[in-house]
């Protein structure tokens, strides 16, 4: 790695006052004061899924089983709360089994590959590499954990490493804590009822296989800059699979920044919508309703009325822009596997937008949007 010095008469000072200028702030200059703006995560993504045409041809493996190293890549381009970029790609490995004795043939796993840039505020045409989030999240086959302190033991722990500029101290901060992902066996799973408060009045929404991915004690590694604190995660997003719908009643993100603690608790849905035409376009989109804090802003919103004419299930899944909320849409293309509705590749654009949210709160939904990409990509 180059040094500062080395920078310097290597690059000439103009050129490393211009670096100095994209370096990540330090903790001190934190800001969370909130924003509104549209395209508050915004980029695509390219899905490539290796795991269902790629398959296995030697006779060895369980049928229907995909071949050694194949893989489904998520390449992408993503920016978030306009001055962090992320652009790499995610591998998931599928587990794979003999076919006569069912020994493991191939570990289930996310690799991370991502460089991660910062951009600067007054001129964002500015923008600089800064370091790294790499590393391996191995999947346990019997309870589908993803066990994101597990890399280590192969010596490939899921962390954010980012350099040395200017006056930022370089730092490396590990990944921890377990996401269990969708169940592999669909028939034991349960009904599960989430309800909302509308003005005075409480609407639900019964989910009858309602399917949790939880996060057990998930911590988000700090980063990209340091004003983007470390972050434990609890709670679950469950999967609806009659609707293809998300539902959370609580995910709580807990972290301090400027020396005070903070807890955010993220309640609401995320929609599926097909087009009419999906079956030979290939399109759908996920429409976000994320509120942050619902039950401490809701007490004073005087906007009840406006859902009053509404349906129970319209009325659940309505944005109220008095509460602070994640919105916008994940918008899918897909090519799908001949003879089937199954995708083969999917083309991903990002548009979500933010009402009343701190960049904090932005980015740590956005890291633990990653950590799911296999899950939410599932069909």
């Amino acid at each position: 790695m180059l040094t500062l010095r080395k920078l310097r008469t290597h690059l000439g000072a103009s050129a490393l006052t211009a670096m100095v200028a994209l370096a990540p702030a330090p903790a001190a200059l934190a800001q969370t004061e909130t924003i509104t703006e549209e395209n508050i995560i915004a980029g695509t993504m390219d899905i490539d899924f290796g795991s269902r045409t790629k398959m296995d041809a030697s006779g060895d493996l369980k049928a229907g089983s995909p071949a050694v190293g194949a893989a489904d890549v998520y390449k992408f381009a993503l920016r978030v709360a306009q001055t962090t970029e992320y652009q790499g790609e995610i591998k998931r490995l599928p587990n794979l089994f003999t076919k006569t004795l069912q020994r493991k043939q191939q570990e289930a796993s996310l690799a991370f590959d991502i460089n991660l840039g910062v951009l600067n505020p007054k001129d964002l045409k500015q923008k600089k590499v800064v370091g790294k989030w790499v590393g391996l999240i191995p999947i346990d086959a019997a309870s589908g954990a993803f066990d994101l302190a597990g890399g280590a033991s192969k010596e490939r722990p899921l962390r954010i490493a980012v350099d040395a500029v200017g006056t930022a101290k370089s730092f490396v901060d590990n990944f921890a804590g377990r996401l269990i992902g969708k169940a592999e066996k669909k028939e034991g799973l349960t009904s599960y009822t989430f309800r909302r408060i509308v003005g005075d009045k409480t609407v639900t929404v019964t989910v009858k296989q309602s399917d949790p991915m939880r996060f057990e004690n998930i911590v988000l590694a700090k980063g990209p800059s340091e004003n983007y604190p470390r972050t434990t995660v609890s709670g679950r997003l469950d999967y609806d699979y009659e609707t293809g719908n998300w539902y959370t009643d609580g995910i709580r993100f807990r972290y301090t920044i400027d020396g005070k603690e903070v807890e955010d608790v993220v309640t609401g849905s995320i929609k599926w919508v097909e087009d009419a035409d999906r079956a030979s376009n290939g399109k759908g989109y996920y429409d976000f309703n994320l509120r942050f804090n619902e039950e401490k802003h809701s007490k004073g919103s005087t906007e009840a009325a406006a859902f009053d004419q509404m349906s129970e299930e319209d009325a659940f899944f309505a944005v109220d822009n008095s509460i602070p909320c994640l919105s916008g849409r994940i918008s899918y293309v897909d090519s799908f596997i001949a003879g089937s509705d199954t995708p083969a590749s999917s083309k991903v654009n990002f548009a979500l937008n933010a009402n009343k949210l701190t960049k904090q709160q932005a980015v740590n939904f956005f890291k633990l949007w990653l950590i799911c990409t296999g899950p939410t990509n599932d069909e």
